[in-house]
């Protein structure tokens, strides 16, 4: 269960640490939404692409997909946002004048999720 996924703009590629906000990630999900550790599986997406507001080429995103089992109450979801966010600001250390939009979303999995 939590199905996570991180997009993120290829010019932050060298300035975040995926591996290591994982491995974070995937505890502090557990305990705030308590979910099993074992079952947290992140991916992450280069984006090629990505324009903000204006489009200027120091732009950036990372968007956070929380995917988990129904039954969180929408406080729940709105404080693993946040944790997750603030978690993020310390694997993301972009240089010179890049702004980057950071964001996530925590929703239910339908009830055709399935896993082997």
């Amino acid at each position: 269960m939590p199905q996570i996924t991180v997009d993120y703009s290829q010019n932050l590629e060298s300035f975040f640490d995926r591996q290591g906000f994982a491995l974070a990630l995937h505890p502090l999900i557990a305990e705030t939404a308590e979910a099993q550790l074992a079952a947290c599986k992140t991916r992450f997406r280069r984006v090629d692409e990505t324009v903000v507001a204006a489009g200027t080429a120091e732009d950036a995103v990372v968007h956070i997909g929380i995917a988990l089992l129904p039954g969180r109450t929408p406080e729940v979801k709105a404080q693993l946002s946040e944790v997750v966010l603030d978690l993020l600001a310390e694997y993301l250390r972009p240089a010179g004048d890049v702004t980057v939009v950071l964001s996530a979303e925590v929703r239910e999995l339908d009830a055709s999720y399935r896993r082997r």
